[in-house]
């Protein structure tokens, strides 16, 4: 910490030091005369040392009126570098203080709503900055810098930091899915890879829904080659706006949607686990030869289950299935329990008759053989029948789970961790509204240095400074469990959706507002080229071999070069 500290002191020394300095600038045209001559009135000439020939002409402003700038390269790298590790430090925080008062608080309202909106806060600063600057010619000059950023954070995301979680947290793939913490394979392309939960599919299912603004404000570029007209613009950006509030109100639901769902793939296994065991009780063959219900069969199982009195009741259950030994297929035997008493016992009297038996069991048999009939399979035995479906809906249930819920420990001393969570989330976007202008000025000016088109440098450079959720989501998916690849995945997913919706509505207001001109149709193009290809992987496919990683990669310096092509090739506005 103590190091940390010293390293911001002495970049602090840095920025404060380049201020108000006074040199002699040496000409060929002036003498070398001796030091000791004094400063001689140069008033003609200009202030700064250069240093290096690759600069600009243009005089640039200071940040706030103390912030240093350059006209230089190596200088802007410099303030590049600088500023950009603040911005670091800035989403660092409010990802960290986001966290903190999300164990406090639980998801809903905390983990829905203020936690995506605070991860995508760095990246809508940049963009605001990269507007707000100065006149309208200059806004336009500049609005390249948040464009560039909104496209190098998707195509980041999405193949760079998708690729890498896939080579980290690789496990052995045996039947299409990934086995915890096995990896033994190495690096076989086929052999080995991750698996994910549905939610994760629906994650990368509204990520492509996300794209659908960009579509709208391309429309007119599509249809008549015009660049879009303000109401093109307009209208993309309700359409953002409103797509964004349903997606925050979906995350806000989304827990109690898993829960129900969960909860209805937990009663599917427990039925499919139940006529499982039963099958090794029945005195003969649950169908027929023509796949109806045997009852006669039924009746002698609920004979041999009965108690005393003629009936089945809970307590008659729990000693049936602890016979049956459920607690080697991982069920809650009261949750089982439960499951059969309120499906069988129509007459709610807390009991099971003989009808009421055969009517719940016939039901149950009808439902496993209608899967079977799904599967093409019109001639299956009675064992085949009840040991699939009772494997496929085991595998349901693990689709559904929700891979979020190990043991979470309970924050100690909440009241502090909620001061601290909020005073972090406060730093963040301070931090964040400061230097979010001088990093859009350095990278400016650095174009103007260079030649280097300003959505090149912000493509490649800002999206590492605004994004704090690379080396967590390295290390998270380096566990090689299902469930940290399922959140790995999701979040990646969640903050491309965030940057198409949040990012793009700010970046689009901004453009409406400002009246500036919309020649983006490239950058827009790659952004659907890359969500709508990765989108579709992740939202049929819940296992990734590792091959997968080598189009990923490539997709992010054939990127680049799609942008060049149309832009200062073909040239596409």
């Amino acid at each position: 910490m103590r190091h940390k500290f010293s390293f911001i002191y002495l970049v602090i020394f840095l920025l404060i030091l380049p201020h108000s300095n006074y040199g002699r600038p040496i000409t060929k045209e002036a003498p070398l005369l001796m030091v000791s001559d004094g400063i001689h009135d140069h008033s003609s000439e200009p202030s700064l040392i250069y240093v290096n020939k690759l600069g600009s002409s243009v005089t640039c402003t200071e940040a706030y009126g103390f912030l240093p700038c350059t006209n230089t390269a190596l200088g802007n790298v410099f303030l590049m570098l600088v500023y950009g590790y603040f911005m670091f430090l800035a989403a660092k925080s409010l990802s960290a203080g986001s966290e903190i008062l999300l164990q406090i608080l639980g998801p809903g309202i905390i983990g829905g709503l203020f936690l995506p909106l605070l991860s995508s806060l760095p990246d809508a600063t940049i963009i605001l900055a990269s507007t707000l600057s100065g006149s309208k010619e200059t806004a336009q000059s500049q609005v390249s810098v948040g464009m560039g950023l909104l496209a190098g954070s998707t195509v980041m995301l999405l193949t760079i930091l998708w690729g890498s979680c896939l080579i980290v947290g690789r496990c052995d793939l045996e039947n299409s899915v990934a086995i915890d913490q096995k990896d033994t394979k190495g690096f076989d392309l086929a052999g080995s890879g991750v698996s994910t939960d549905i939610w994760t599919s629906y994650a990368a299912m509204l990520m492509i829904i996300s794209c659908i603004p960009l579509v709208i404000v391309q429309l007119p570029q599509i249809f008549h080659g015009a660049t879009p007209s303000r109401a093109a613009i307009l209208f993309s950006l309700i359409v953002s706006i409103c797509l964004l509030v349903v997606y925050t109100i979906y995350q806000v639901c989304q827990p109690r949607i898993q829960r129900r769902r969960l909860a209805y793939a937990k009663y599917k296994n427990i039925m499919s686990g139940f006529l499982e065991q039963l099958k090794t009780q029945a005195r003969g063959r649950f169908l027929k030869d023509n796949g109806e219900p045997h009852i006669e069969v039924i009746q002698k199982l609920f004979d041999s289950l009965k108690n005393s009195e003629g009936y089945i009741t809970a307590k008659d259950l729990r000693a049936s299935i602890i016979g049956m030994h459920f607690e080697e297929e991982d069920m809650d035997i009261d949750e089982a329990v439960a499951s059969i008493m309120l499906d069988f016992d129509k007459s709610h009297d807390s009991r099971i008759d003989m009808e009421e038996f055969v009517r719940g069991i016939t039901r149950w048999l009808r439902k496993a053989t209608r899967s079977a009939t799904h599967d093409n399979d019109h001639s299956p035995t009675t064992p085949k029948i009840l040991n699939d479906f009772h494997q496929r809906m085991k595998a349901e249930q693990d689709l559904w789970s929700d891979h979020s819920d190990e043991a979470v420990e309970s924050v100690k001393n909440p009241r502090w961790n909620a001061f601290k969570a909020v005073l972090m989330l406060l730093l963040g976007t301070v931090v964040a509204g400061v230097f979010a202008d001088p990093l859009v000025d350095s990278v400016d000016n650095f174009s103007a240095a260079t030649s280097i088109p300003s959505f090149f440098v912000s493509f490649i450079i800002l999206p590492f400074a605004s994004s704090s959720e690379i080396v967590s989501a390295l290390i998270f998916a380096s566990r090689k469990k299902i469930r940290t690849a399922s959140l790995t995945y999701s979040e990646i997913y969640g903050s491309v959706t965030m940057s198409n919706l949040l990012s793009l509505s700010v970046f689009l207001c901004l453009v409406y507002i400002q009246n500036l001109t919309w020649s983006f149709s490239a950058e827009v193009l790659i952004i659907l080229i890359v969500c709508i290809t990765m989108g579709l992987v992740a939202s049929f496919h819940t296992t990734l071999p590792l091959w997968l990683c080598f189009p990923a990669f490539a997709l992010y310096p054939f990127s680049l070069l799609f942008v060049y092509i149309l832009n200062y090739v073909v040239g596409i506005p």
